[in-house]
């Protein structure tokens, strides 16, 4: 197996970004953001979120250094507007906003793009974390082949768990009821302004230091 994987790797890789994306975390305020779908829609906005999310991690962990550099965008300020745009939503779903009207056909891809796929879970702190992987594999000029695998499937492996929480979603909806749901509605707004406050607040120090 070690032949084939670096095993150490694809953990550290692995329990760094399940802390990050948080699959157990990201239940309620999926089941917040998808509480006026049916089951249907709700899995394919599961299935659609992480492919956003996993595409958007692998387009920055190939490019995004490069990206960044090239349009003169800082990580701080990458993460500033990831807050900035989570806490409208988290104002959404305090107030109740984000419930009225149902959403549209379409409505589940936009909540699977936006915020689901990104910056919920491709948010800068996946980002950065991945970037910081294959960047460390390029700067040690390491070809191994067990390496890479080893990277590429601790970010599947992640994606997976997010997965697997979003899609028993379900289950907790029919256990919860309208009710319960809405309850979680309002924590999970609650939860999503800290997280929204604390990486608007990480971005600032970070421009401090960097001024």
């Amino acid at each position: 197996m070690s032949r084939i994987m670096d095993v150490t790797l694809f953990i550290e890789v692995f329990v760094t970004l399940f802390v990050i994306m948080d699959p157990p975390g990201t239940v309620p305020v999926f089941l917040a953001l998808t509480s006026r779908m049916n089951p249907r829609q709700r899995n394919r906005a599961a299935r659609q979120a992480i492919l956003v999310a996993f595409g958007v991690i692998v387009v920055f962990a190939l490019f995004g250094q490069q990206l960044l550099q090239y349009m003169g965008i800082s990580l701080p300020a990458l993460q500033a507007s990831g807050g900035l745009l989570l806490l409208f939503v988290a104002l959404e779903l305090l107030t109740g906003k984000a419930e009225e009207p149902a959403p549209a056909k379409g409505g589940a891809v936009n909540v699977a793009l936006v915020p689901l796929g990104t910056p919920l879970l491709a948010g800068p702190g996946a980002i950065v974390a991945t970037m910081v992987f294959v960047q460390g594999r390029i700067a040690a000029d390491d070809s191994a082949v067990r390496h890479w695998v080893a990277i590429a499937l601790g970010v599947i492996a992640v994606h997976l768990s997010v997965y697997l929480a979003m899609r028993f979603a379900n289950t907790i909806q029919r256990v919860l009821k309208d009710s319960g749901v809405t309850l979680i509605t309002r924590i999970a707004g609650l939860l999503l302004a800290a997280i929204a406050v604390q990486m608007i607040a990480t971005a600032i120090t970070e421009f401090v230091r960097a001024a």
